[in-house]
Parts: C-alpha cells; sequence; structure tokens
C-alpha cells in the first residue's frame, strides 16, 4: 500500500512537471484529447447492472462524497 501511494505521488508530481512549460493552446489540445479518450471510453464499456438499492447508512457515506467535484 505504502509502495502504491509512493508510485501514485511520484507519476503525479513528474505529469505536473510535465505540464509547466506548457502553453495555454498546448493544454486546451490536451484536455480536448483527454475527455475525447473519456468519451470512446463510456461508449465502449458494456451496459452497467442495474441500481441496487441502497441502505440508509450506505446513502449517508455515498451523499456527501457526491458532491465532491
Amino acid at each position: 500500500m505504502l509502495l502504491r501511494l509512493a508510485f501514485l505521488t511520484v507519476t503525479n508530481l513528474f505529469a505536473a512537471l510535465r505540464l509547466l512549460p506548457m502553453s495555454d493552446g498546448d493544454k486546451d489540445a490536451e484536455i480536448l484529447a483527454l475527455r475525447h479518450q473519456l468519451a470512446v471510453f463510456r461508449t465502449a464499456q458494456p451496459p452497467s447492472l442495474p441500481a441496487v438499492p441502497a441502505s440508509p447508512a450506505r446513502q449517508a457515506c455515498i451523499r456527501p462524497s457526491a458532491h465532491i467535484s
């Protein structure tokens, strides 16, 4: 677990450093490409399973995290 956290920290640090020298146009192009990849991924996924009703305890955990964006 600690190794994974270290790996994710280092990769995110390098990703952030890679964005520093980019111009705004380059960043906008990358954002558009990533949005396109996400749209393709969402359409390529099989349909999701039907929603399972959540218990009141589970809803209490899910609702606060739904507003984090």
